[in-house]
């Protein structure tokens, strides 16, 4: 019986191999009656113009995004600096940046607006090559507009295969558009340091918000000019005439800041409906840590400002204002010190508590929300 099996086989095999001789050849056919008929050279002509084009989106939304973040930057840091020409060449710069060989190295501005001296923006499309449309008056922001730019100038993207398809002799390529805004304005909430300053120290250190000293790194280090010593409230100066026109009645006056109510005991303030408490000096003791670092490596520190407060002890209770920008240059609290590195003359001495520093404007990086004032403090963020 298993010889009759093993015969039966080997008669079949040639059938087999026949049948895969067969199938081979009808295939091959197929494959040539294809590429005769052109469309599988059609197909990989479509892949990858079409690729091409996949692309050329995906860089020029990336330079979009990038320009329009860039242009915001620009604009929150320096007002005066925020211009349509240096919007466009800003935004140049980062569309290019972001081009590849495809376009050799080039990307076209199509169009730049916003708020402000930008100019009003189109309305919007829809289209999903086009910026969502204009945020709420009031709303600080930029629309980027790019398209494709070649080396030579031409706003076409080039085809591969496309034209050597039948019917297609006169395609010259296809123009690819992208667009990204961006916002910015001062944050609604921020991760900010257990202290706080009044409004009226805040406009007289500034000037109303016009005079800030520059950003970090230091050095070179600001003017001594911007540097301001903040002491430990002192409230028999509260309802002095004229010591805060821009603010209400009950604002502190200038030269004065306090402890607030640290429940973390991570000198970080928490504030809950645009309120905050005042703290019972033990903050100093968790602050220092905290200002001894920013003193040493000269960083941005987020302060509340208030414009209004209610004394009733230690249920003193603040308003927010916004946050400011602030670089500590020396300090004093009980038991902890470091000299002013800006201003050595500055500096309190015992048994007066006080704070040294300069209000500087400054991009909010983390956990930061926007719809505050700006008081220095800023945030910027993509919103289409």
């Amino acid at each position: 019986m298993r010889d009759l099996m093993l015969r039966t086989i080997s008669r079949s095999r040639p059938a087999l191999r026949l049948l895969g001789r067969n199938e081979r050849g009808s295939i091959g056919v197929l494959v040539a009656v294809l590429i005769a008929g052109g469309v599988l050279f059609g197909i990989g002509a479509l892949a990858i113009d079409v690729g091409q084009l996949y692309q050329e989106r995906a860089e020029l939304q990336n330079g979009a995004d990038a320009a329009a973040l860039g242009v915001a930057k620009g604009c929150a840091l320096n007002a005066s600096t925020c211009t349509l020409g240096n919007a466009t060449s800003t935004a140049v710069g980062y569309a290019d940046a972001n081009a590849s060989q495809l376009t050799s190295h080039t990307a076209g501005i199509y169009q730049v607006c916003g708020s402000g001296n930008l100019g009003s923006c189109p309305a919007s499309t829809g289209a999903i090559t086009d910026c969502p449309s204009a945020p709420a008056a009031g709303v600080n922001y930029v629309d980027v507009h790019t398209y494709t730019q070649m080396r030579g100038g031409s706003h076409l993207l080039p085809s591969v295969f496309a034209r050597t398809l039948l019917g297609h002799s006169n395609y010259a390529g296809s123009t690819v558009y992208a667009c990204a805004q961006a916002e910015w304005g001062g944050p609604a909430s921020a991760n900010s340091l257990a202290l706080t300053i009044s409004a009226c120290e805040w406009d007289t250190a500034t000037k109303n918000g016009t005079n800030f000293a520059p950003p970090p790194p230091y050095p070179p280090n600001p003017a001594v000019s911007y540097d301001q010593s903040l002491t430990l409230h002192d409230y028999s100066k509260k309802g002095t005439s004229g010591a805060c026109p821009a603010n209400p009645a009950d604002a502190d006056a200038p030269g004065a800041f306090g402890w607030t109510a640290d429940k973390n005991g991570t000198c970080q303030v928490t504030i809950a409906n645009n309120q905050y408490g005042t703290g019972t000096g033990v903050e100093a003791g968790n602050c220092a840590t905290l200002l001894q670092a920013a003193w040493q490596n000269r960083t941005v520190l987020y302060i509340p400002i208030y414009s209004s407060v209610t004394l009733q002890g230690s249920n003193t209770t603040y308003t927010l204002k916004g946050f400011a920008a602030f670089v500590v240059t020396g300090f004093r609290v009980p038991n902890y010190y470091e000299p002013d590195w800006l201003n050595p003359s500055l500096l309190c001495g015992p048994p007066t508590v006080c704070v040294d520093g300069v209000f500087t404007q400054a991009l909010c990086t983390t956990s930061c929300q926007p719809g505050g004032s700006n008081l220095g403090l800023t945030v910027v963020r993509l919103t289409g």
